[in-house]
């Protein structure tokens, strides 16, 4: 056991802003590290030992070079040892501690010019060559075996699934007691947040008895009270179908979707019946029907555009994701024409509305139109004008999780279109940073990694295959 400090060491600030410090985290060079540490910080071997959980006989093996670290766990444990900044820490190759800053550059109080962006693609430098601070923050081992560790096992998934599927089918129980409609309220509102926080195994379990609770409080109220009490229902369903959509959940995910469009007729709300067909043409999408997911949309959009003769922040934001959706359906039916009349017009309405809000919960905005700029061009095709396009992406603007992730995520499988597996890996790894179910429960994001690990090059294989390892993918 290595002796302790008799006081707290802090390494100088500036030693972490060297070149030759740089240059030592970007390449893993733990003993350079150490070396530039003592040289320039004034640390005895012991006193690294102490901070970083060595011996003394132990760092003296790893500044000579007889000792190598290549474990990412150890790579945390020395940054958190030394207290390496989130600009060392990014060089090193792990998250950085305040990931918020890592996605929102700091801003002047008192700006004069159109906000900064976040750069996914660097440009004017050598693509040979990966500046892992370009990329929004990696994930550590320590992160993901906290995430995979806290995932259901696949006992405790199927009997989750089970109840969901008994709740959409089940008739509301006679004897159950009449929930409050402004708990109902609150409790789907907080479904919705926690699905866009991208919490899907927490949001899935709290479905079941909201949903059961909103069909008792549909077959029993009456009045204004009833109408309200559908549009809740709409709602629930819709995050239910959302949720067995990236589960890839077919049959009840339809079912969902379709428990949702009929909610939002019975409440009589134009609003809530066009926010409604957003999610059954998402079903129809993922069946693979695509002209029918784009008339829905498109005639969806009219309707609500028809109605308005002064739109709500809440009206532009249901009618621009209509158009989005539209658009995605468009391109994946190969009608390039059709999607790039919709991608505009969303964009207009983004225009409209001014900036990226999540009225309705739609997450929608000028910088989400950009999202699905990506998305469409790479399902066009195009991987160099889906990066290009995500260059363009202020990721800061977003409002939620979930699209954030989602945008990365596209980002990623436009690197591997290009060819570039060391980009497509990281902007894979920084998606799982504040998203991490989307990496470690999506069956979609699963394919994703395998064919990373299926087509890396020599370079980058044995990091791709032990971030696969680390998910539980096989290939």
């Amino acid at each position: 056991m290595p002796p302790r400090l008799a006081e707290p060491y802090e390494v100088p600030a500036s030693l972490w802003h060297r070149p030759d410090m740089l240059a030592a985290l970007k390449t893993r060079d733990i003993g350079a590290v150490f070396r530039l540490v003592r040289q320039y910080g004034g640390l005895s071997q012991t006193a690294i030992g102490s901070l970083t959980g060595y011996s003394q006989g132990k760092v003296s093996a790893i500044m000579s070079g007889n000792q190598q670290v290549t474990a990412l766990e150890v790579f945390e444990r020395i940054a958190d040892g030394l207290h390496m900044p989130d600009q060392a820490r990014m060089a090193l190759g792990l998250a950085p501690r305040d990931l918020a800053a890592a996605f929102i550059p700091r801003q002047d109080p008192h700006p004069t010019g159109p906000p900064p962006t976040v750069d996914l693609v660097p440009h004017g430098e050598d693509e040979t060559e990966v500046r892992r601070r370009d990329f929004v923050g990696l994930a550590g081992a320590a992160l993901f075996s906290a995430v995979v560790a806290q995932t259901l096992t696949r006992d405790e998934e199927a009997a989750a699934g089970d109840d969901l599927a008994a709740a959409l089918t089940e008739y509301p129980a006679a004897d159950s007691p009449l929930p409050e409609l402004p708990q109902l309220a609150a409790a789907v509102a907080n479904a919705k947040r926690t699905y866009q926080a991208c919490r899907y195994s927490e949001v899935a379990s709290m479905l079941p008895a909201l949903i059961r609770s909103l069909r008792l409080a549909c077959a029993t109220l009456d009045g204004d009270v009833r109408l309200k009490a559908y549009a809740l229902s709409a709602g629930a369903h819709h995050v239910a179908a959302s949720i067995l959509l990236k589960q890839e959940d077919k049959g009840l995910a339809w079912l969902a979707a379709d428990r949702s469009v009929h909610a939002a007729e019975a409440s009589e709300s134009p609003l809530m019946m066009a926010s409604s067909a957003r999610i059954i043409t998402h079903a129809l999408m993922d069946g693979g029907h695509h002209g029918a997911a784009t008339g829905v949309a498109s005639s969806a959009a009219q309707r609500l555009n028809a109605a308005l003769s002064q739109p709500s922040p809440n009206d532009l934001s249901v009618y621009g994701t209509l158009l989005l959706r539209g658009a995605v359906a468009a391109a994946q039916h190969g009608n390039r024409h059709t999607a790039a009349e919709l991608l505009d017009e969303a964009e207009d309405a983004g225009r409209r509305l001014g900036y990226d809000g999540n009225h309705m919960w739609t997450a929608f905005g000028p910088n989400n139109v950009l999202c699905h700029r990506v998305n469409i061009a790479l399902s066009l095709g195009d991987a160099g004008t889906a990066i290009e396009n995500a260059r363009r992406i202020d990721i800061s603007a977003l409002p939620v999780n979930e699209r954030k992730a989602t945008a990365l995520l596209d980002t990623s499988r436009a690197f591997l279109a290009w060819g570039k597996h060391d980009r497509a890996l990281y902007v894979l790894r920084a998606a799982g940073d504040i998203a991490p179910e989307e990496i470690t429960t999506r069956p979609a994001t699963h394919r994703l990694v395998r064919d990373i690990l299926a087509t890396a090059p020599v370079s980058i294989r044995r990091e791709a295959r032990e971030y696969a390892q680390s998910l539980g993918v096989t290939a």
